[in-house]
């Protein structure tokens, strides 16, 4: 199980500024990686607009935002555009990062999938901050709390 204190899992992930990303690209600042089910889908656009409301504060404390879906990049390069995304989505079709991350699983009616998860990590690759099944319209501000207690 993944815990505050531990340390966070690898990734490799295409990105949607056409870039491979891994957590060792994130090194030295607060990296606040979400999980979310799908683009253009009312929760997920909420949670979306919410970080990007946030990130200039977020980048600030010494954060930035990356989202996580299995998306392709045809449709992350779609949600990023209609929303003016200006954070990073990275794109786990194979959701092996997703479940390395413990975010897959029953979401009830919705059957299995991504569960809208995050994960604050911190400078040296530590996980920070869990945040489990998070509701999308108000996370932004719990994390921007968050970071704003370690300054």
């Amino acid at each position: 199980m993944i815990k505050e204190g531990s340390k966070a899992p690898d990734f490799n992930l295409e990105g949607s500024d056409g870039k491979k990303h891994s957590l060792s690209d994130f090194a030295g600042k607060y990296l606040v990686l979400y999980f979310y089910p799908r683009d253009n889908t009312p929760g997920c656009t909420i949670e979306a607009k919410k970080f990007n409301d946030s990130i200039d504060k977020i980048r600030k404390l010494g954060g930035d935002v990356v989202g996580i879906s299995n998306d392709d990049l045809k449709s992350h390069g779609k949600f990023k555009d209609k929303l003016e995304l200006r954070f990073l989505l990275l794109s786990d079709t194979a959701s092996d990062t997703i479940k390395a991350y413990e975010s897959y699983g029953d979401r009830g009616i919705f059957g299995m999938g991504t569960i809208r998860n995050t994960f604050i990590i911190d400078q040296k690759g530590r996980i920070a901050k869990v945040f489990l099944k998070v509701n999308p319209s108000g996370h932004a501000d719990e994390v921007l709390e968050f970071l704003s207690s370690k300054k």
